[in-house]
């Protein structure tokens, strides 16, 4: 039986990846300063994981919980491209400052892998569909400057300091406990929580921008693969479905299940957002064996089920 160290346990992907970690038997230790996380996304599992209130900001916090650690899955991030914009000091400090933190502590307590999450964002608005690993990076904001760099430096560590290292660039992942609350959340959560709450939802642009949403059992899937396929290791990876939807797909599939004709509310495009993504997964599937097993459609009902059963102001988010 494997110890893993989750940062970021208590938030959105973190909790999902934890649960499935707990029903596999492994022994789970969470690091999560509960900026974004909530402990209550761990209610399923929380006799059965090890929990630290901790900031990957603090090198000092961070050491002892490295301690016998196996796998390191390095979640905990400042994930929004619109906070980004706003507070660029901020995001520099968690994602860069934080990850460099992360990684010390990984290599000095001799950890054996850690699997990173990064961001589809790197692309920016690159012309050439679908996106490749090889193409060069057009980050569009700090937020994909900083995680950006923190895959070089996770190449750096693997390739100079012992410590295996996979950074996995996931697109647009939704689903159960994505805040609809957070306006730093994902648009799939948004535009869900408005249909339940009878509200108008809003698309910034004019709604032919596309995502590869890619629901998060897919993410949990493909990031557990990454912490053992020994093809992963120093290569950054990309984690989607390789099928991307625009924003005015995304609100004709969701008055097609809900049985229902809203018409969304366009607004001023934002400073930062990328006109179209979708993810080439062809090295996801050698590197990882990894396949989407749920699509846009079915995630898409998981995800309204979920939102239906928690009540529209239940999400928690991370």
């Amino acid at each position: 039986m494997a110890l893993y160290l989750v940062t970021g346990g208590a938030g959105f992907i973190g909790s999902h990846i934890v649960e499935e970690l707990v029903r596999r038997g492994e022994s789970v230790r969470i690091l999560d300063n509960l900026s974004t996380g909530h402990e209550a996304n761990l209610a399923s599992v929380r006799d059965k994981v090890e929990f630290h209130r901790a900031d990957i900001r603090n090198p000092e916090a961070l050491r002892p919980l490295f301690t016998g650690v196996n796998h390191v899955i390095h979640l905990a991030a400042m994930v929004s491209v619109a906070r980004s914009m706003e507070d660029p000091v901020e995001t520099t400090s968690v994602n860069l400052n934080g990850t460099l933190n992360v990684l010390l502590a990984a290599r000095n307590a001799k950890v054996k892998r850690l699997v990173m999450a990064a961001t589809c964002a790197v692309y920016g608005d690159n012309p050439s569909l679908p996106c490749v690993e090889t193409q060069l990076p057009q980050p569009l904001s700090p937020y994909a400057v900083t995680k950006l760099a923190g895959e070089y430096y996770g190449k750096l560590f693997d390739r100079h300091f012992g410590l295996e290292v996979v950074s996995l660039r996931f697109f647009n992942i939704f689903g159960p406990r994505q805040d609809p609350s957070s306006p730093y959340s994902g648009v799939i959560s948004i535009f869900t929580d408005a249909y339940l709450r009878g509200a108008i939802p809003t698309i910034y642009g004019d709604g032919e921008q596309s995502r590869d949403f890619t629901y998060v059992s897919n993410v949990v899937d493909s990031t557990l693969r990454a912490c053992s396929a020994p093809e992963a290791r120093g290569k950054v990876i990309n984690i989607g479905t390789g099928v991307s939807c625009s924003l005015n797909q995304a609100i004709s599939s969701l008055n097609a299940i809900l049985g229902v004709q809203v018409r969304p509310q366009y607004a001023a495009p934002r400073a930062g957002d990328v006109r179209h993504s979708r993810a080439d997964i062809s090295l996801a599937r050698t590197a990882l064996g990894y396949e989407p097993r749920v699509d846009f459609e079915d995630g898409l009902q998981r995800t309204i089920d979920w939102l239906r059963k928690a009540g529209t102001t239940g999400g928690t988010n991370g």
